[in-house]
């Protein structure tokens, strides 16, 4: 595992150090120093607002429903406690704090997906991954103050607890990746689904032996696993005085679950009736990263990969593609799918030539080192 982590830190470094030398790095003024652009980039601030002030039901920006105030509600509460605790211990800015803690957990989850890989397929599959994972395209949200490395890690280690058979584990980890992203729900789904089969196949007879579950630990492991995702929503349910309290936020956010109509409109509208401005570089690749995940959702299933990774692939991207908000922020929503980029992993490992393999993972390195660039210091969408 070691290997893979120093290859994810280089990664990312490398991400790190491309926006460092970028020119508007060094203009005058702390806004654009680089740390401070990814601790401050649009969402970012809001997280730190939660730790340092608590939850509040106007943030003083009329919303997208009938001019309903902006809600910090909409973020879920494990990622800015954890802001909170570090900035109470350490003396820096509850910015930094909020740097520390995505670093933190990003190399949590690269640790975990690197397990889950090795347990599926071999080690050099698995170190291939971790390196695919951090130079995705959207790789450089994983070094800006987002939630998501955080719950990269819960997911990660609870599939590969889940994998193992370790009901109880899986399900305390599924519960706190609820308690930290709603598309928490994913890393439930593959729980609960997996604890279904494997109780139906325990009563026909076909689990016998070493095989033959705990059924205690199978269901508690269940209960366990999409508990943070109701306790948050029944608590911002009993805030707000009605049971609808969080669909109400996310509604006034312009979040909503539409089935994908909203990601086959602005792809149609994109490709069939392009804007008369252009296509920027964010639609293109936004458009690749749609297609593609699908594409190796189904190769995945094709390869029959292990049920738990293919409801939380699966799943995932119900969630992404039938978010009915813009068109933007697809892309940060599936970088936790990791299991996506299994195949990509496993068909890398069968070249023989360690030069070649090492020229294209270092040149997926630098473009998504030099995409990140863009999305910090140039793109006007939020990632």
């Amino acid at each position: 595992m070691a290997p893979a982590l120093l290859a994810y830190t280089a990664v990312r470094a490398f991400g790190l150090l491309a926006m460092w030398l970028h020119p508007k790095s060094a203009l005058p003024g702390v806004s654009n120093s680089t740390l401070t652009r990814l601790a401050t980039l649009w969402d970012a601030p809001y997280y730190q607002m939660i730790a340092v002030h608590g939850y509040s039901d106007d943030l003083g920006i009329d919303g997208y429903e009938n001019g309903v105030p902006y809600s910090s509600r909409a973020f879920f509460p494990f990622y800015p406690m954890a802001i909170r605790a570090v900035h109470a211990v350490l003396p820096i800015t509850a910015g930094h704090a909020a740097l520390l803690v995505a670093w933190f957990f990003s190399l949590v989850a690269a640790a975990g997906i690197f397990a889950v890989v090795a347990h599926v397929y071999r080690p050099r599959i698995a170190l291939i991954a971790v390196v695919l994972w951090g130079a995705l395209p959207h790789g450089a949200v994983e070094s800006m103050a987002y939630s998501e490395p955080v719950f990269t890690a819960w997911a990660a280690w609870s599939l590969y607890a889940l994998l193992r058979r370790n009901w109880i584990w899986a399900g305390a980890l599924s519960c706190m990746a609820c308690l930290t992203r709603p598309s928490g729900l994913a890393v439930a789904a593959a729980v609960g689904i997996t604890a279904a089969v494997e109780l139906v196949q325990f009563w026909r007879g076909r689990r016998n032996g070493a095989d033959r579950p705990v059924v205690w630990r199978v269901l508690l492991g269940t209960a366990l696993a999409p508990a943070g995702w109701f306790g948050y929503l029944a608590y911002v349910g009993w805030q707000r005085g009605t049971w609808r309290g969080y669909f109400d936020v996310q509604l006034a956010w312009g979040t909503h679950f539409d089935f994908g109509r909203g990601t086959l409109s602005w792809m149609s509208g994109m490709i069939l009736h392009p804007d008369s401005k252009g296509t920027t570089l964010d639609q293109v690749v936004m458009v690749g990263i749609v297609v593609a995940s699908v594409v190796l959702f189904l190769l995945a299933v094709e390869q029959r990969q292990p049920l738990p990774l293919l409801v939380f692939g699966g799943m995932m991207l119900v969630i992404a593609l039938g978010d009915g908000a813009y068109f933007a922020p697809r892309a940060r929503f599936l970088l936790p799918a990791f299991v996506l980029l299994l195949p990509v992993a496993a068909g890398l490992s069968r070249i023989r030539s360690r030069v070649s393999l090492w020229v294209l993972l270092s040149s997926a390195v630098v473009c998504s080192g030099f995409y990140g660039v863009f999305l910090v210091f140039e793109s006007v969408y939020s990632p």
